[in-house]
């Protein structure tokens, strides 16, 4: 189904690929064929798009600029007053601002609709675009109106993946977005590509989402194409339309990977004809020869309906292996949800077996992964002719736009959902992220979406409260409904899929979004809700630093969604400092008291107040530091929190997991590695300082670790940094910071990218 080269391989005429191993250079030369592997590395596809975007003449060290960008509506205000504080005039590239996330308007007043004025007014002010809210989630408006071939997209959205389009799109934190506001570049080494080669045709009942899962979970334990580029060749992807490409595309974050793109043919020029953007269709395709560092072979034909278990999307299995070893499976995963929740809930899986098979409590078929057309299309389908049933088990689906909803109304196949008890809503990204439809305590959801993180359902672990979802296709969620929540595979079901013509109806696009592109006026007024708040003022990093250790996580993996929650809490985004109350509250509750008591500390330090006031024991640490280091001055000495994590920062691309430590006086992280370079990246963004530790060290919530000279290590590019834990005797670690390039070293030494740009 799966398998993964063991080393890299040369792809010929885009079809035939030769493993890099010894007997590689006499098959090339028996072909005819003389080149190295340096040249055959330069002719891949995101080699090419690369090169034209680099403002470099280092095609080692990246500058890029993009063509475009976008953001939602839990992201834009806090990108928006970055930019802004670091003197914005107007948007220099088309920036389209979508409302998808807290469009329901249902947490905290007045403060969702709040954000989306402030973006419409923004929009006005400096040239951009402005989607109002439940007319489509931020990655359809992207596909439908905005990827073109040979572009590059960033996106303040994870899940930014445009490559079955012909689009390198990559999602990052917001201060990414800002540098690109501000006319920056984004600066990154060039990455690896991994070839992921398609062949054979998929089953009847298969869809994007079983083969993005089978992709996922043959990846993502051991790193195959973290932070490299997943480059789609191969003969199967013309037995594939541009739908169920995308909807395999989406899912690729959840590798780990940077970004994507796909070969583009006949199928690609006719997706952005029905989209009237003919102009934006080029063919793309590696040269002749082209050297990958890794391939993922995938048979297409070989896979089978999937579905990844709590609590994420690379805990996969068929769903043909779940039925077989039901109760074998659910109490593996029953145990492994032991780390995952800390032990704080009862959660059980294997309550949900009736009668020797798994009952489901929910089906959701929404977002970016699971709203497009054909997804819905065959669902309705597999359903037609029956009903959801009275019992617990409901069904709910979202359109990923307007314009896929009213084709939808159009042909009949809403109405047809509708018959069978499910019910239709608006484009809206809350199942992806714990705001809509949270089921009951201890149930169980199956969803086609993008994760299915602990909290990502909407319960709430700190209230006792718990859900859970697995991922599967929209068709297999159906043929689950069929059998009124019995886990079912859609193979299973003998279905004649219609397979309708889509129709792409862009009125309701140009009569309702603002479009401000290359038309900003200067003289309108920002319109600022009370919840909007500036950044607060941060300090540069000083010479000698202590931190202390405000939590301590072991967990194998730590997600965003862990660091800082989302679902209500995602409508706090515009206000820094009352979305730092959140932080960790789900993981560590105790968290944002231990570095607030920090932050005290060092506020009494800049202020010229003595240490001592604030914090009694400061003295005794003092002391202990001048015994090595005599030279050492309290007051010359900041004094942050840090958190040690195991690998934290998988999953969302969310700035605000970084900048609520910062605002709570955070100043560092130290891993054993980082998930993503994004999480890494907002770190940098915010001043703090991305440490890497190689031992197993014990490290205790309360320890201060006191790290000398530390300016002069980040200038200096050194490769390892002393640091001392000084309640354990000045025990020594070695620190090391990673790659960092010229302007991420001066960003971290000024303290945050708002002081550098100010500067």
């Amino acid at each position: 189904m799966i398998k993964l080269y063991d080393t890299g391989a040369y792809l010929l005429h885009g079809m035939e690929l030769v493993a890099d191993t010894e007997e590689a250079g006499s098959v090339l030369a028996s072909k005819g064929i003389s080149i190295t592997k340096d040249e055959a590395s330069r002719n891949t596809m995101a080699y090419g798009i690369l090169k034209e975007h680099n403002t470099s003449d280092d095609m080692e060290h990246l500058k890029i600029k993009f063509d475009k960008m976008t953001s939602h509506d839990i992201t834009f205000v806090g990108i928006i007053q970055t930019a802004r504080a670091s003197g914005l005039k107007e948007f220099p590239i088309p920036y389209v601002l979508t409302n998808c996330h807290n469009s329901l308007c249902a947490v905290g007043g007045t403060i969702n609709e709040d954000d989306h004025m402030f973006g419409l007014s923004c929009a006005k002010k400096y040239g951009g675009v402005y989607v109002p809210p439940h007319q489509a989630v931020i990655h359809q408006y992207a596909r439908e109106m905005l990827a073109e071939c040979g572009a590059m997209i960033l996106g303040s959205d994870s899940h930014t993946r445009y490559g079955a389009l012909g689009t390198m799109a990559i999602g990052e934190g917001g201060g990414e977005l800002a540098k690109q506001l501000l006319r920056k570049t984004y600066d990154v080494a060039r990455p690896g590509v991994v070839a992921i080669y398609l062949d054979g045709e998929p089953a009847k009942g298969v869809g994007p989402q079983d083969v993005a899962l089978a992709i996922i979970g043959a990846t993502f334990n051991c790193g195959y194409v973290k932070n490299k580029v997943m480059e789609f060749v191969g003969p199967g992807i013309g037995k594939l339309s541009s739908d169920f490409r995308i909807g395999v595309d989406v899912m690729t974050t959840e590798t780990t990977c940077l970004s994507s793109i796909w070969v583009t043919d006949e199928e690609t020029k006719k997706w952005y004809e029905t989209h009237y953007r003919p102009e934006a269709y080029k063919e793309l395709a590696p040269k002749d020869v082209a050297y990958y560092d890794g391939v993922v072979y995938v048979d297409l034909s070989k896979i089978q309906p999937m579905i990844a278990m709590p609590f994420h999307p690379s805990n996969t299995y068929t769903i043909e292996e779940v039925n077989k070893n039901l109760m074998d499976i659910l109490e593996e995963c029953e145990k492994r949800a032991l780390v995952s929740l800390d032990g704080k809930v009862d959660f059980k899986l294997t309550d949900k077996v009736r009668d020797g098979k798994l009952y489901v409590d929910q089906g959701i078929i929404a977002g970016c992964a699971g709203g497009g057309f054909e997804n819905i299309c065959a669902a309705a389908d597999i359903l037609k002719g029956h009903y959801i049933g009275a019992d617990e088990f409901t069904l709910s689906v979202y359109p990923a736009s307007t314009p896929i909803m009213m084709e939808l109304a159009k042909n009949g196949r809403m109405a047809d959902l509708l018959e069978t008890g499910a019910v239709v809503k608006t484009a809206f990204c809350g199942p992806c992220f714990g705001a809509g439809d949270t089921p009951a305590n201890n149930a169980f959801s199956i969803r086609h979406s993008t994760r299915n993180f602990p909290n990502r359902e909407g319960s709430k672990i700190q209230s006792g409260q718990i859900a859970s979802v697995a991922l599967m296709d929209a068709r297999s969620i159906a043929a689950t409904a069929v059998n009124k929540g019995y886990l079912t595979p859609a193979t299973e079901l003998d279905v004649e899929y219609t397979g309708p013509a889509y129709f792409f109806d862009r009125k309701i696009y140009d009569n309702r979004v603002y479009n401000g592109v290359g038309k900003a006026d200067p003289s309108v007024e920002i319109k600022f809700g009370p919840n909007i708040k500036d950044w607060p003022e941060m300090v540069p990093l000083t010479n000698d630093l202590l931190l202390r250790v405000a939590s301590v996580i072991h967990d194998p993996v730590t997600t965003t969604d862990e660091l800082i929650p989302s679902g209500e809490t995602s409508s706090y985004r515009s206000n820094p400092l009352g979305l730092a109350e959140f932080t960790l509250s789900r993981k560590d509750p105790e968290y944002v008291g231990r570095a607030k008591a920090v932050q005290a500390v060092e506020r009494a330090r800049e202020a010229g107040k003595c240490l001592c006031e604030a914090d009694p024991s400061i003295k005794e640490i003092m002391q202990e530091i001048k015994k090595m280091f005599p030279d050492v001055k309290g007051k010359e000495t900041g004094i942050g929190s840090t958190i040690f994590a195991v690998k934290p920062g998988d999953g969302s691309a969310r700035e605000q997991a970084a900048s609520c430590q910062k605002v709570l006086g955070g100043w560092a992280n130290i891993a054993k590695e980082y998930a993503t370079k994004r999480y890494r990246s907002n770190l940098i963004n915010w001043g703090m300082l991305p440490f890497v530790i190689a031992e197993d060290y014990d490290f205790e919530n309360g320890d201060y670790i006191f790290v000398p000279d530390i300016v002069n290590a980040v200038k200096n590019r050194q490769d390892v940094i002393k640091a001392y834990v000084v309640n354990k005797n000045m025990h020594e670690l070695s620190l090391t910071l990673g790659e960092l390039t010229e302007d991420e070293r001066d960003i971290i030494i000024k303290g945050c990218l708002i002081n550098y740009y100010k500067e």
